[in-house]
This record gives structure tokens, sequence and C-alpha cells, in this order.
């Protein structure tokens, strides 16, 4: 299958493209920033480029990655989120719509408002609290109105891509741990990890079976950000180090956090479909294959 990525140059878009390339898939790799021949340049804001690139191409799949995932600069620049979140989204499945070309959708569990004490499930209602999710949501409401053949998946708490990729909550923690042997890291919020390679993966297994529709799509277990600040410690056995809890009061930030985005794959469990590993067993080989100690 020819498939077209937007965002390939990002965390994830680096582990799928080299999975699908892997499973055998022809991949066209696009991103907003020009890297010459292995990633086409591709802003997919401008929806004449962008219909203009999938009819040049013609994949069998376009897999839509390309976001603005900075979640407070989204609070702080509402425009630039819904232009690159929601805007861009539009562009890609209007242009999958009018070529009747399947279409993936990376979303995130950041679409609940985090009140709920169990893990969100694809049945449950989402009500975003910030601008990030809510320009996210509008891109899952416009792709499930346009097309008939789509995949929305929601991914949890990013992990991968390494040094040079990760700029996420583990490359922090692995920076941080560089500088200090006491850390701060917060406990009142809960989420999902979610390796990109797993996700990679899993995600190459869902499109093979033309099951299309809303799928979650995290590795299991739940965790706060101070549980994964510890087993990060105890898998680089780094007994100097103490993790201390603090409340998110501590970091006052522009946009506000859901309570939990922890997340349960629950069709892909119905479907026997889950193959995403526990968090910890994901971290531990995320770790040890791409941070070099």
């Amino acid at each position: 299958m020819k498939i077209l990525i937007t965002g390939a140059a990002g965390m994830l878009g680096d582990s799928l493209c080299s999975v699908l390339a892997e499973k055998g898939h022809m991949i066209y790799a696009t991103d907003i920033e020009d890297l010459g021949k292995s990633v086409e340049c591709l802003d997919v804001r401008d929806f004449k480029k962008v219909k203009n690139c999938i009819e040049s191409v013609k994949p069998d799949l376009v897999v839509h990655l390309a976001a603005e995932t900075d979640v407070d600069r989204c609070e702080l620049q509402p425009d630039h989120a819904y232009l690159t979140n929601t805007i861009g989204t539009q562009n890609v499945a209007v242009a999958c719509q009018e070529y009747d070309i399947e279409m993936v959708y990376v979303s995130t569990i950041g679409v609940f408002d985090g009140i709920k004490s169990e893990p969100y499930t694809e049945f449950d209602y989402p009500n975003p609290i910030n601008v990030y999710g809510k320009s996210k949501l509008e891109g899952e409401k416009i792709v499930q109105g346009l097309l008939r053949k789509y995949y929305i998946v929601r991914a949890g708490w990013m992990m991968g891509g390494g040094p040079k990729k990760d700029k996420k909550f583990v490359a922090k923690i692995m920076t941080l741990l560089d500088s200090g042997n006491r850390l701060k890291v917060v406990d009142d919020k809960f989420g999902s990890p979610t390796y990109t390679t797993d996700f990679s993966y899993c995600l190459a297994e869902l499109i093979r079976t033309k099951y299309y529709g809303l799928y979650h799509c995290t590795n299991k277990g739940g965790a706060t950000r101070h549980d994964v600040a510890r087993e990060i410690v105890g898998i680089l056995k780094r007994t100097d180090v103490v993790i201390e809890p603090v409340s998110s009061a501590y970091f006052p930030l522009p946009a506000p956090r859901p309570r939990s985005e922890a997340s349960r794959n629950y069709k892909l469990d119905l479907l026997g479909m889950n193959i995403m590993r526990q968090w910890q067993e994901a971290l531990r080989d995320y770790i040890q294959s791409s941070w070099k100690r």
C-alpha cells in the first residue's frame, strides 16, 4: 500500500515511517520542514498544496500526524492551534474525500475533561478543557463528518524518538538527571504513557483490517508523572536521585491540564487487537534502546 504521512519528521512520524516500511508499505513522508530527499515539504495549513500533493502521490492511505502539540502554545495562540490542528486536518480530510482515500487521524486522550476516576474509553463523551484538546476534537468531528473510510486513533502521553526527537516528559527527566539529584515532579495528574514504537506496530495492524472507526491506543496501565520519573530512575539504577512529589500548582502553566488522561484501549480489547504492552515494559525498552548512558 502507498501511504502518505504528514508530520513525518516528528517523534511519532520517525517511528511510524520505519514500521510501515518494515511491513512492506511504500512510504511518502512529508513535513512542514524541508528535510530533502527523505521527507518532502508540505504545510497542511495550505489546502492547495495539500490537494496537489495528494493528487500527485495518489496514496491509498494518508496518515495525518502533523499538529501543534505544545499545549501551552495552543493556549496562548489559539488562532495558530485551530489553523494547524483543525483547519489542517480539514484540508487533509477534504482532499481524501475528493479522491476517495482512506485516512488516519492521530488525536489525543486530551479531548476529555479528566473528571472520570476510571480510565477513559472510546465510549466516553469528550469535553476538552484547553485549546489544544478543543482543536484536536474539532479535527475529529471534521473527519467523522466528511469521510467513511477513516481511523481516528487517540494517543496518550507520548514517549519515543530518543535524544534527537523527544521533546516530551521522558526527555525532560533524562536531561534533568544530569543537572541534579533531587527532582520535583507532579503527582496529581494521571495519564497513559504511549511508546511511539508500540503505537506504530498497533496502528500497522489496525490499518490492515479495514475496520474503520475511533480507537484509543495507549500503553496499558495508568501513571502519574511522578510514577514515570521514579520508573526512569529505577531503570537507570540511579540510587542517588530523589524524586520528590509536588502538586501541579507548583509549576503554574498557561494551559489547564485534565486531572486524568488515563485511557483504556477498550475497542481494541473487545476486538482482540490490543497488542500494546504495559507502560513500564515499554518505557524500559525505550530507555535501554534509545538513551545510551
